[in-house]
């Protein structure tokens, strides 16, 4: 693994058990990536591997715009938040907890882009912003490489790891996996619509180990999220590295 990897994704602080700490050397930092005993790299997508581009704002303004209504990308990018943590306490305040499907997450989403334009649009063109969105994300055109993401999947890939996709997304991500690098260098796909669990559900890690046939500890999880991707990685007994946010070009 080339040594600029590592000075780009940083110390790996979210690994379970590291002992890269401070000025160690390059090997141990690069090794530590992968600890002994890992057959298979795991990787979120959106904001580990690849992000939108244009941006989430940008997209939803110019959908929004294709329906004649004008709002600035900053008002956008605040209510997408709060839309988006609203949906996350819907998702774990189910029973089970985190529980997913197609049609949840098509909900979801709709959910989504409705409380964004809440009080800018009626309901009929907020779900025609909806559909919009919907495709427009389905693109593989719609998503760009982050910064280290094709050198981790090399990296892992060199190592002798298989490389695996796991993330909170749904089954657009089979047509954006099969397009778009380094998505495209993954032997395994899977969404979280079709595993029915959520991060940071337990129950979404054990099913990637059902279908890996691996144990947890043959497992390291690389993420953006320090909560759904490395805490709850942890918790289920993977190893876990926690890289840098906006990694994007």
């Amino acid at each position: 693994m080339p040594h600029r990897l590592v000075e780009a994704v940083g110390e790996p602080r979210g690994l379970v058990g590291s002992a890269a700490h401070g000025h160690a050397g390059v090997a141990e930092a690069e090794a530590s990536l992968f600890p002994l005993g890992v057959k298979a790299a795991v990787f979120d997508v959106v904001g580990t591997l690849v992000d939108p581009s244009p941006s989430v704002a940008v997209a939803y303004q110019q959908a929004a715009r294709r329906q004649g209504i004008e709002v600035a990308v900053t008002e956008l990018t605040s209510r997408f938040g709060s839309a988006w943590k609203q949906q996350e306490a819907i998702d774990a305040a189910v029973q089970p907890a985190h529980a997913t499907s197609r049609q949840r997450e098509h909900q979801r989403w709709q959910g989504i882009v409705r409380d964004v334009f809440a009080g800018l649009a009626d309901a009929d063109t907020s779900d025609a912003i909806f559909e919009d969105l919907w495709q427009h994300f389905a693109l593989p055109s719609a998503w760009q490489a982050t910064a280290h993401g094709p050198e981790l999947v090399a990296a892992a890939l060199d190592a002798g790891l298989q490389v695996a996709l796991a993330s909170n997304f749904d089954e657009r991500l089979f047509e954006v996996a099969a397009a778009v690098e380094p998505l495209m260098q993954a032997a395994h796909v899977f969404p979280s619509s079709e595993l029915g669990w959520r991060k940071p559900a337990a129950a979404f890690f054990r099913a990637v180990e059902r279908r890996l046939g691996m144990k947890s500890n043959e497992l390291v999880m690389f993420g953006d999220n320090p909560e759904l991707d490395v805490a709850a990685a942890r918790r289920a007994g993977w190893h876990a590295v926690l890289l840098p946010a906006n990694g994007s070009r």
